[in-house]
């Protein structure tokens, strides 16, 4: 097909245009700009990963030196130390990796990889912003009111969460629901406009199958999303009447059940896992191909096997629940599509492995954050496998086996695929270069430190450590696993400090990188077409798409990109023919 007629086939995308802003306030405050938005985002994630952070810091000194000053702090008392563990799961979840994978980058990048000039409903795009704006603020203020912050777990299990008489907090654990319901509101209205700006918006000749990965892992988690949200905002509803209104839907006392909040959560916490998961496998996907030079393998089994996962992810809930009661024969339904999800993600891991597969591999510091993503991931994926099964999870439940699988998921893709897309798309958003060897210094120390916390404890989790438990030396069959804690703590101590290299960069590369080309990476999806940054509305005129997006290494071209808006040789030699 000729690019006329490729033009002539795909409808010309609309788009309500709005003038580029003039104010301070109207371009960097209350910006209707994707671009802007996109950096909002990714400021609050990353400023919400820095107290997310010192609450992990806290939480794993009490661990290695129980009630002992803490460095820098105080004595965390038992009271404070169930607040941060709270707190920790909450923010690192919905107000770091979230905003960042999905606010920041899916923000940023999903006009720009279709073509598009903006968002489609730009003013709803700002709204999105300013009220997870605000809910990081209720949640920030929660731990200033009388009683403290939340402190009835990230999952905000009941009878905990709904009596106060439990925890001691009261307002603390009414404006944690009130926080999240904002965050749940914020990311709702961001999932129709991504929905809406990548069905619609789509530049000539930009089919389905020739979109980026990234921008279908990006669909797929709005919808998984929109899809699983809707029970939990209903049990936040009844949660908030509980301790306020005197109901009883999860209060046994007053003929309520508990489980009921399990369920509701967790038919909503399970397809959440792939919300912040998929974002960051795009990023991975997107980058492993640029620096391989070669195309991506099996772009339609990826994009099926993440329809599959997507679906499965709906039917796997209870095996959180294994432990409290349910019945074995409706155990082991569940512990099968619990297992059975892993197919689909083994498939994914495979294509990227075959993409590296006889490839002419280059090292920079995206690179080495997606193949350390790529890595670490693989075994979280391996022992959730074991944890899917019934038998197992009875022994490993609640126990820092758990901990340990949890952080090997989500720390991959949430915090190191974050990082990849960091390093990967910092020039497009800044027109700046990012120091190679501050990069290569922070992934070195990342990658060694994380695993130095982690694999350790799934030791401890196999002797049988419970966690979120105060003070490990109250156990005597605990002690002999306390130099483990010391060591991980350690390490954690020196995974934070290994963060200041991309803090030290982030912004000298602001004022004094290198300035960055239009096409630095020589990649070939449509971000890359346009200026760096990108100007208003992003290009001077609607590039037309010719291809897919990972064509490299073509035989007969001159280089070993083709981006997908420029005419390939044999198209050009169709155009002057006819």
């Amino acid at each position: 097909m000729t690019a006329r007629a490729v033009a002539k086939a795909t409808p010309e995308p609309h788009h309500n245009r709005h003038s580029a802003p003039q104010s301070f306030w109207r371009k960097y405050v209350f910006s209707v700009d994707h671009k802007v938005i996109g950096k909002q985002y990714l400021a609050l994630g990353l400023f919400m990963a820095l107290v997310g952070g010192f609450t992990a810091y806290l939480i794993r000194w009490q661990l290695a030196w129980p009630e002992t000053e803490v460095p820098g702090w105080s004595y965390v008392e038992p009271d404070f130390y169930n607040t941060m563990v709270t707190m920790h799961g909450t923010i690192m979840v919905f107000f770091v990796a979230m905003p960042i994978l999905l606010g920041a980058f899916g923000n940023f990048l999903i006009p720009l990889m279709v073509g598009a000039p903006d968002m489609a409903f730009p003013r709803l795009n700002m709204m999105s912003f300013w009220t997870i704006f605000t809910a990081s603020c209720v949640l920030m203020a929660s731990f200033f009111v009388p009683g403290g912050a939340a402190a009835a777990g990230w999952t905000g299990y009941a009878p905990l969460s709904a009596d106060p008489v439990y925890t001691g907090v009261d307002w603390g654990q009414n404006l944690w629901i009130l926080a999240l319901a904002l965050e749940f509101s914020s990311f709702l209205m961001g999932g129709v406009n991504f929905m809406t700006t990548a069905i619609n918006m789509r530049a000539p000749g930009l089919s389905l199958f020739r979109l980026p990965l990234f921008v279908w892992m990006q669909m797929t988690a709005a919808v998984l999303f929109m899809l699983s949200v809707g029970p939990l905002i209903a049990g936040a509803v009844m949660l908030l009447l509980d301790r306020t209104a005197g109901t009883g839907f999860f209060l046994p006392a007053r003929g309520g059940d508990p489980l009921l909040w399990q369920h509701l959560f967790w038919f909503f916490g399970h397809p959440e896992v792939y919300v912040v998961l998929l974002p960051g496998f795009g990023a991975i996907l997107e980058i492993l191909p640029v620096f391989a030079r070669k195309p991506i393998f099996g772009y339609r089994a990826i994009v099926y096997s993440t329809i599959a996962a997507g679906a499965l992810s709906f039917i796997v809930w209870a095996h959180h629940m294994f432990i409290s009661g349910i019945d074995a024969r409706l155990a082991i339904p569940f512990s099968v599509t619990t297992i059975l999800i892993s197919v689909p993600f083994a498939i994914m891991i495979f294509s990227m492995i075959a993409t590296l597969w006889g490839g002419s591999l280059r090292f920079p510091t995206p690179m080495l954050f997606a193949l350390g993503a790529l890595a670490t991931f693989l075994i979280g994926g391996v022992t959730g496998i074991f944890l899917g099964s019934a038998a197992v999870d009875i022994f490993m439940h609640d126990t820092y086996f758990v901990v340990a699988h949890f952080h090997f998921t989500l720390f991959p893709s949430a915090l190191l695929g974050g990082f990849a897309a960091i390093y990967y798309w910092y020039p497009k958003m800044f027109g700046r270069m990012l120091d190679e060897t501050l990069g290569k210094l922070h992934f070195w120390i990342t990658i060694v430190a994380f695993n130095c916390v982690f694999i350790p404890l799934f030791l401890v989790g196999m002797g049988g450590h419970m966690r979120r438990i105060y003070n490990p030396l109250q156990y005597d069959f605990l002690k002999p696993m306390q130099p483990i804690h010391e060591f991980a703590t350690i390490a954690a101590i020196v995974l934070l400090l290994g963060q200041i290299p991309l803090i030290v960069n982030f912004f000298w590369s602001l004022a004094f990188g290198r300035r960055a080309a239009d096409n630095p990476w020589q990649a070939n999806t449509l971000e890359w077409a346009t200026t760096s940054p990108p100007p208003h509305e992003n290009f001077a005129a609607v590039p037309t798409v010719y291809r897919d997006a990972y064509e490299y290494s073509l035989p007969g071209n001159a280089t070993d990109w083709l981006p997908q808006h420029v005419p390939g040789p044999a198209l050009k030699a169709q155009e002057q023919a006819a």
